[in-house]
């Protein structure tokens, strides 16, 4: 299957948490839209790994992804070396993306930077003809390279090169945050022990980074995203809205 654009995630829910949104509104504008996770996350203090694979596919269905696959990486420990590097490059010759959205550039998390690293530098390296690679069923993968990579920003507040207005969108981001009950605020107690993200505080923070980014672009919630690299414009009219 062709999609037209992968959200490449170090852990569930990094790619709700800041793209929920987005993704709806691709997904309903008939996009086809994939989301990679590259460990299960296991080293979260609440849940395990078992319980986060259900949740991710209550998130899945709500966002009507059309694919998600969980690499199994080492959460915490996964590297920037050639066997990290040769998997992602198999994934995206499968699915041959136009657009990659990875993980933020920095963040309070390491394996935020070094997921983002790593797959921005898989993309690179999907292109190349001399990088060999093999499908499932044994068969040559032709080369690929997604014609853009963009970072989205997470729990760091980093300015954003442009925001996507995700207003009728919003409450679906948050119910598909919110399928990970595990991970972020549950009024029904467990005897897990509170964090930094299962607080009902923590949540206010995603409402009202949204509401920063809306702000930014005049509209009521949006999601923000980071160009590291010159986008090819044919006029300077493509970026005035219609």
């Amino acid at each position: 299957m062709k999609l037209d654009a992968i959200f490449f995630a170090a852990h569930p829910d990094d790619a709700e948490l800041s793209c929920g949104g987005t993704i709806a509104k691709m997904t309903q504008d008939g996009k086809k839209i994939g989301i990679i996770d590259l460990t299960k996350g296991e080293l979260g203090t609440r849940g395990n790994p078992e319980l986060r694979t259900k949740e991710s596919e209550v998130a899945t269905k709500l966002l009507k992804i059309d694919t998600r696959e969980n690499l199994g990486f080492k959460d915490g420990f996964f590297e920037n070396d050639f066997h990290h590097k040769l998997r992602l490059i198999q994934v995206i010759r499968k699915y041959q993306p136009s657009l990659a959205l990875i993980n933020a550039p920095f963040d309070r998390h390491p394996d935020h930077g070094r997921a983002a690293e790593l797959v921005r530098e898989a993309c690179f390296l999907s292109g190349l003809t001399k990088i060999e690679t093999f499908d499932e069923n044994n068969k040559t993968q032709i080369a690929w390279r997604p014609l853009q990579v963009f970072n989205y920003i997470q729990d760091h507040f980093l300015v954003p090169s442009f925001v996507i207005d995700i207003t009728p969108f919003f409450e679906l981001k948050l119910e598909s945050i919110k399928a990970y009950g595990s991970q972020f605020y549950n009024p029904i107690k467990t005897d897990e022990p509170e964090t930094y993200i299962s607080t009902e505080k923590y949540l206010d923070v995603v409402i009202a980074r949204a509401r920063t980014f809306g702000h930014m672009i005049g509209v009521e919630y949006g999601e923000g995203y980071i160009v590291p690299n010159p986008v090819k414009l044919n006029s300077p009219l493509d970026w005035v809205e219609n």
